[in-house]
């Protein structure tokens, strides 16, 4: 029972509604790259006896007035830190300086301020020793288990990270890709996990690059080479957030609170990330409460219907 509902959770996320191309070819594309990896993902977290995450987040948007990040991403890992930190998961955001502010006060407006720490990304040039110490030292404390990238932007074969209309963002954006390097070494190894909806996300070096080439507009040229353990591809990166939280409580026979569903209480965190982040849609570049291009009320129909499935 708990595989079929988790087969229609993957299929209820993996809708190509902004027409990204996702699977422009219905034969080789995105979503059907790696199919058995939403259940991977969520069993990995589930079946661990003290899971202990570090979600990276934050795309910079360099059109917005001012620059900042976009309401996809941070918007989802404060949904996987209300579902995950009540059934026992320890939980820790990472991002930019320019996506912190949304992230704090997100977590104030759901009373997790306490309980969730939000750590900064340091510039380019600290990384060397952010990793030898720092994060190191961040590691062994919060006895991390899973380094989960959230939308979060990663370089092509040239080294270079773009967004979807072929940006050059590199040096507006913390190396955060070194993170996933490094967990693969054992100190303990991390398992990772990448959350994407274009090609140009952390985790989408494990889809070969000519898949998405033949699926992305400017696949070529912004198709991330950084794999992860598993990938998750969904139409819009919030909604594999959303879907990985409701995986992991189904797995492990916990029930989800309905408030996690109300689409009014989702509507005004976001619109209190926005004002106070700030943060903008990243499709349009505007402060508005929307996401990739999408009205509220349309982006928010896979969130209801979860909570549906989940008999919230």
């Amino acid at each position: 029972m708990s595989a079929a509902l988790l087969d229609a959770i993957r299929a209820l996320i993996q809708q190509d509604i902004g027409k990204r191309g996702l699977a422009a070819d219905p034969a080789d594309n995105l979503f059907t790259a790696c199919p058995g990896d939403f259940e991977a993902a969520c069993r990995s977290i589930a079946e661990h006896p003290q899971p202990a995450l570090a979600v990276v987040t934050g795309f910079y948007i360099a059109q917005a007035d001012p620059p900042c990040g976009e309401t996809d991403g941070p918007l989802g890992a404060l949904f996987l830190a209300r579902a995950l930190t009540p059934l026992g998961v320890t939980i820790a955001l990472v991002t930019d300086s320019f996506c912190r502010q949304a992230l704090e006060v997100g977590l104030k407006t759901c009373g997790l301020r306490d309980r969730v720490l939000v750590l900064t990304l340091p510039p380019a040039h600290a990384w060397p020793d952010y990793l030898a110490l720092e994060w190191q030292s961040f590691r062994q404390r919060a006895a991390l288990t899973h380094l989960v990238a959230l939308e979060r932007v990663g370089p092509g074969q040239d080294g270079r990270s773009r967004n979807m209309r072929g940006l050059d963002i590199t040096d507006n954006t913390t190396p955060a890709y070194f993170l996933f390097t490094e967990a693969a070494r054992p100190s303990p190894r991390l398992v990772t996990v990448g959350i994407g909806d274009g090609g140009n996300e952390i985790g989408m070096g494990k889809i070969a690059a000519d898949v998405i080439r033949r699926n992305i507009p400017n696949g070529g040229q912004i198709a991330c080479r950084v794999p992860v353990d598993h990938l998750i591809v969904a139409g819009v990166s919030n909604w594999g957030a959303y879907a990985l939280a409701a995986g992991v409580a189904l797995l492990r026979g916990q029930r989800l609170p309905a408030s996690l569903f109300d689409i009014e209480q989702e509507c005004e965190l976001l619109r209190i990330m926005v004002e106070k982040g700030p943060l903008v849609d990243g499709v349009t570049a505007r402060p508005t409460v929307s996401v990739d291009g999408l009205s509220f009320s349309d982006y928010v129909q896979p969130l209801r219907r979860l909570g549906e499935l989940m008999g919230a």
